[in-house]
């Protein structure tokens, strides 16, 4: 019997190496390798094979700048009682022998049965650790190593599985959204959307129609993380098809709300707000439940308040259109909720009071310098302490008629 302190101590070295090791090909073979060097005298394991499961078998795998091996089983069929049985067990000492041939385990004349367990990152991809047990070995030691490293293992391949998906889910929501201003005669702008995790539930965009005309967006889905992301890359998809098709507002935004009510994601919603701006500085928009826009010029603060209720609540919905003058050296600032519920440590929100004094403050920065300066303010009050909730921010600014 080994040393306890000893076994606990080279077991926790081990899964600290599995959480921090980097993945990839030598990942398994370096584990495989862990387990012989810190457990091979005391549980009596030695001659760890790996391998990986192919169609309808496990082949053996040959570790990186080795020649194959030419000893043992190189294929074991998955239909196999043997392999059958550490499937469905998760880890399995063969000690009986007609299951034990099965992997072909020569012990030059002395004792040794396989001890196998298996590794599982998804329906799709399964390994199959194989060692021989020589005489001496004990059951409970055994097992338990081999359970613990088998969960250890399953649960890295698992979260880096996740964390990939994820990934490739932020690069697909970035490439959503417009990864530039929108040039406009005229006209400055500039955006900026923070998500509280990987991908967000934010949304901003720019639309060109002409030389005479842009519209701007921006949005706020219930929630945040994958489930709202996907439901941003329906709003945003939704939204480009319907204006590209020349369909108005209230006609783009209500056939939008019908088509988020109908989705497998009808429990969320989405708050949105959408405006066309004509370059002579006439304005239309629709707000659907969304943090009311601010027009700043001079000591005046306008609020772009027409429209309803969020998007993808009710199977119908009313909205009104609404309209104003974008004057000349004025600047539009949309936001989300984000930004302005932002807590301090006391529990108190930034609030909209903070954020009128802050447009009218700074009105005459450019757009990038009036979005620093915001979000700046935001953090800052926030203690610096990671964002909660995602935040998103366009500016727009006409410029006055001697400069544009």
């Amino acid at each position: 019997m080994i040393e306890p302190k000893i076994f606990y101590r080279n077991l926790d070295a081990l899964l600290r190496k599995i959480g921090r090791e980097k993945t990839g090909r030598k990942f398994l073979f370096t584990i495989l390798s862990e387990l012989e060097t810190l457990f091979g005298s005391d549980l009596r394991l030695a001659n760890g094979k790996l391998y990986q499961e192919n169609q309808n078998e496990f082949a053996l795998l040959t570790p990186p700048g080795q020649p194959r091996s030419k000893q043992g089983v190189t294929r074991l069929p998955l239909a196999s009682e043997a392999i059958q049985r550490v499937l469905k067990f998760g880890s399995y000492i063969y000690d009986e022998p007609a299951l034990a041939a099965t992997f072909g385990i020569d012990g030059n004349g002395q004792y040794a049965i396989p001890a196998a367990f298996t590794v599982i990152k998804n329906p799709e991809e399964r390994w199959l650790f194989v060692f021989e047990l020589h005489g001496g070995w004990m059951r409970e030691e055994v097992e338990f190593c081999m359970n613990a490293v088998r969960a250890a293992l399953k649960y890295r391949l698992f979260s880096d599985a996740v964390k990939n998906d994820l990934q490739q889910a932020a690069h697909i929501q970035q490439s959503l959204l417009p990864s530039a201003p929108l040039a406009m005669r005229g006209f400055e702008m500039a955006a900026r959307s923070l998500p509280a995790e990987l991908v967000g539930g934010d949304l901003f965009d720019y639309i060109h129609f002409d030389d005479e005309m842009f519209g701007v967006a921006v949005g706020d889905a219930s929630g945040h993380g994958l489930p709202a992301a996907l439901l941003v890359r329906d709003v945003v998809t939704g939204l480009r098809m319907g204006l590209e098709k020349n369909m108005k507002i209230v006609a783009t935004l209500k056939k939008l709300n019908r088509v988020i009510h109908r989705s497998a994601y009808s429990s969320l919603f989405v708050s949105l707000f959408y405006a066309e701006i004509e370059t002579n500085g006439n304005v239309i928009y629709v707000n659907a439940g969304h943090p009311v826009p601010l027009l700043i010029k001079g000591n005046t603060v306008q609020e772009f308040k027409s429209g309803g209720m969020i998007l993808g609540a009710l199977p119908e919905i009313t909205l009104q259109r609404g309209y104003a003058y974008f004057e000349p050296g004025a600047a539009l600032l949309l936001f989300s909720d984000g930004i302005f519920e932002r807590q301090n440590r006391e529990g108190q929100q930034f609030g909209l009071e903070r954020l009128k004094a802050l447009a009218l403050k700074h009105q005459h920065k450019s757009c990038e310098e009036i979005l620093d300066t915001i979000f700046n303010a935001v953090f800052e009050f926030g203690a610096g302490e990671k964002w909660e909730d995602d935040a998103t921010a366009v500016v727009v600014k006409r410029l006055p008629l001697a400069a544009a």
